[in-house]
């Protein structure tokens, strides 16, 4: 009789939806494998057609100058932040491929700060075959938005931040050298914080940490340095400090989104800790 009631029971909504979820499901994590095998193979392609477009416009800026050097040398102490900036970029991802070659990512840490959850040791081999394993899903879109931070931090900044020469006043020298060293050096960590995760780096995790604390640390050291500039235009000063206060709520936006992933997420302790939750159910994103 039970066989009989369940065999005549009408199909529900979630009868029907389950395989429509289980092919997208499917279908995004194909996706999302494509577009990190994309930024494994093509970055190099990327990094040189995104130099050429860096190169034309520091070109402009440099020729546009608010005040115009005097000479050859002043040209060049102006061009000089551009070319760091096109630099760091293909520094950090050139530096980074070399120091953590595909296939050895290196051992564990000895000190884990991640101690939320229950988890079972891995070996390497049960890593790599384990299903959660590799920078996809929701880690692939973790990736793409560290790719992607680059270039919009580096367009805000060309849009926001004048050329400066030696002739300039002292606030617009501080200004410039200020915001050209932050970008510089978050550009830097953050492509090296990309090539680690692509290529399992156990510790991308901590890196990516060390990425955002990095970014705070160094907006408010762009504020304070700022703040005791001599003769800081009100006109200026506005602006740069809503600047700030914009990009240290989006690395706070960052971290209160992604650090619950990094410490939770099955297929982050898998690709980079080698452990795995205690219920084999849980092995997704």
């Amino acid at each position: 009789m039970n066989a009989l009631v369940l065999g005549l029971r009408q199909p529900t909504l979630a009868d029907r939806l389950s395989p429509l979820l289980a092919g997208l499901r499917s279908r995004l994590e194909r996706r999302s494998r494509q577009l990190v095998g994309f930024l494994d193979a093509r970055m190099d392609g990327l990094i040189v057609g995104w130099s050429l477009l860096l190169l034309a416009i520091g070109t402009f800026k440099v020729a546009t100058a608010l005040v115009p050097p005097s000479g050859l040398v002043g040209y060049l102490a102006i061009a000089f932040p551009y070319f760091l900036i096109i630099l760091a970029p293909i520094a950090g991802y050139r530096l980074a491929k070399a120091a953590f070659p595909r296939g050895h990512a290196g051992g564990q840490p000895a000190f884990r700060f991640a101690r939320l959850g229950k988890w079972h040791r891995l070996d390497w081999a049960e890593a790599r075959t384990n299903r959660a394993f590799g920078p996809s899903g929701l880690l692939a879109s973790l990736l793409l938005g560290l790719l992607l931070d680059v270039p919009m931090r580096t367009l805000e900044y060309l849009g926001s931040v004048p050329a400066v020469g030696p002739e300039a006043p002292m606030w617009a020298r501080i200004y410039f050298t200020a915001m050209t060293g932050q970008l510089v050096l978050l550009n830097f960590f953050g492509m090296v914080a990309l090539v680690m995760a692509l290529r399992n780096v156990p510790l991308f995790p901590r890196m990516l940490v060390f990425v955002w604390l990095f970014d705070l640390a160094l907006q408010l050291g762009v504020a304070a340095q700022l703040s005791s500039a001599p003769d800081l235009p009100q006109i200026v000063a506005g602006p740069l400090a809503t600047l700030l206060e914009n990009n240290i709520r989006k690395v706070l936006i960052s971290m209160l989104v992604w650090l619950p992933y990094l410490l939770l997420s099955e297929r982050v302790n898998v690709t980079y800790r080698q452990r795995a939750s205690r219920s084999p159910a849980g092995q997704h994103a």
